[in-house]
């Protein structure tokens, strides 16, 4: 854990407590011992689990450096990723973690009472389900995914869910830029402007990653999200 502290630190100015490592300790427990019966996530070993999940989902940090999300959605979150970590992080934020898989779903709501975390909420729905619920509507000033889809499909799952003067964020591959310019047409009907490209390096990960962050500067049309599926058969591409 001391290399996680320190990569942490030096990448993304992550200052680590005594207690959030208990916590991710036991969250990394848990994963590996779930992860024997379920299929939560293909990363099974912990030097994987450190780098690729911890330090991975603690690089969103670099989208909002000193502000962090008071209230934060996490769509498609599979294990937590990277909802939980950041949690862990902000005791304080407001967090939804949103997942349609059962199992998976079932798992982060163990983690939330293991790790005795507050204000946070399991919904188990697909994206375009929550985008249209009043209660999560435009409720948020952060709404996150990481390797959830396309980017012109993934803005909207996310903008509905943020509120104006809000920020999307999407965890993306070496693929980042180019869906970015794609995603153009999206962003205009949903009320997003891109606001910048962030390279993230992880230790011994040799391929690029970027973060996508997206600003929210007018309100969704009502239509949007549309039906389940749909957003993925016709994207909102030129």
């Amino acid at each position: 854990m001391e290399k996680l502290v320190q990569e942490a630190q030096q990448l993304f100015s992550v200052h680590l407590t005594g207690r959030q490592l208990v916590a991710l300790m036991t969250y990394e427990r848990e994963l590996l011992a779930w992860s024997e019966q379920f299929n939560l996530t293909a990363i099974r070993d912990v030097e994987g689990i450190r780098t690729k999940h911890f330090l991975d989902s603690f690089s969103c940090v670099l989208a909002w450096k000193e502000n962090p999300p008071r209230s934060l959605v996490d769509v498609g979150t599979g294990a937590g990723f990277p909802g939980i970590p950041l949690k862990i992080l902000y005791p304080a934020m407001r967090l939804t973690l949103v997942e349609s898989v059962g199992k998976k779903a079932n798992f982060c709501r163990h983690m939330v009472e293991t790790l005795k975390l507050e204000a946070v909420d399991v919904v188990t729905a697909r994206a375009e389900e929550i985008g249209q619920m009043p209660a999560h509507r435009e409720a948020y000033d952060w709404a996150v995914a990481r390797a959830v889809a396309n980017l012109p499909v993934l803005v909207e799952y996310l903008l509905p869910l943020v509120q104006v003067g809000g920020t999307m964020l999407a965890q993306k591959g070496v693929s980042g830029p180019a869906e970015a310019h794609k995603a153009e047409k999206a962003l205009q009907i949903l009320g997003g402007r891109l606001r910048q490209l962030i390279p993230v390096t992880l230790p011994g990960v040799a391929d690029d990653r970027y973060l996508v962050v997206v600003d929210k500067v007018a309100a969704t049309p009502k239509n949007y999200p549309r039906r389940p599926g749909e957003p993925a058969k016709k994207p909102l591409i030129r």
